[in-house]
């Protein structure tokens, strides 16, 4: 781990940023990195990739990677000294998503009364509810409560757990989240007692720890991840989906939606709607 936080900027055309982000996700070093991607210009069509290397090779892999596109203009900026996640996240607004809304500590006065309010603290983990993937799966929910509620909620990748806590707060009996990091497993319980929500989380590498297979079936699977965790797991999804189940799936950006979509219509799953937010996708797919 180094000692130095680096914020790595990368600006161009969609096309190349969405490429590099793509090879990114493919890049063993970089397949787990912390970034982002989003319009920044409309007009003049210009993109932008914020990335968060954590190790020196995380960062040198980025810069390798971002070099295979000379269209891209990459900056470097060493962050200061100081708990500056925290900072950037207290001048993140709240997000609303259909009928949820979700804040911070620093904006609950502005919870209204008329949404389900989820007060999430992020810490080292990913999902304070403003990424492209987070907000797609929370209106992909949004939009499924109108006709079903959910008994049995499993949230694959939880991260802050949110999209669990989302599920237990519009109420579903179980809701499970799981992540491979044990310091997002902590965060998402802590979040859990903030939010009075009856979600539990654990420490887990798949969907085989029997702390998840004992609530299977489940009626809905969120995965929130990465493109290729999302393919390599979709036999287990759907085997801890029951039948007529419903997997809303993201993280992955829309140039592998294709690549994706395939993996899981290979196993049956029809697909049931897509969301695009900036340059991602969420999926909604049920099981047969």
């Amino acid at each position: 781990m180094s000692d130095d936080a680096f914020q790595i900027t990368a600006r161009g055309p969609r096309a190349e940023a969405e490429a590099a982000a793509a090879a990114l996700d493919e890049t063993p070093v970089t397949e787990t990195l912390t970034y982002s991607i989003l319009e920044e210009d409309e007009d003049h069509d210009v993109w932008r990739i914020d990335a968060f290397p954590t190790t020196e090779d995380e960062r040198a892999a980025l810069l390798e990677v971002l070099a295979g596109w000379p269209a891209l203009r990459v900056s470097t900026e060493k962050l200061a000294d100081a708990d500056w996640l925290a900072m950037a996240l207290s001048g993140l607004p709240p997000v609303r998503a259909g009928r949820f809304f979700v804040y911070g500590a620093h904006d609950r006065g502005l919870a209204p009364a008329s949404t389900i309010n989820l007060r999430i603290e992020a810490g080292a983990a990913f999902g304070t509810g403003h990424h492209g993937t987070t907000v797609g799966c929370l209106l992909a929910f949004h939009d499924l409560l109108k006709a079903q509620r959910f008994e049995k909620v499993l949230d694959v990748g939880c991260g802050t757990g949110v999209l669990a806590i989302a599920a237990a707060r519009t109420g579903s009996r179980v809701a499970v989240g799981t992540d491979i990091d044990k310091v997002s497993v902590r965060i998402a319980n802590e979040n859990a007692t903030l939010n009075n929500a009856d979600a539990r989380f654990v420490h887990a590498s798949g969907l085989n720890d029997q702390r998840v297979r004992t609530d299977a079936p489940y009626d809905l699977v969120f995965a929130n991840i990465l493109a290729p965790p999302l393919v390599a797991l979709s036999h287990d999804i759907k085997l801890a989906l029951k039948p007529g189940g419903l997997a809303i799936l993201s993280g992955l950006l829309r140039t592998q939606e294709r690549r994706v979509l395939a993996a899981y219509t290979s196993k049956g799953f029809r697909l049931v709607r897509r969301l695009h937010r900036d340059a991602w996708a969420t999926l909604v797919l049920k099981r047969p």
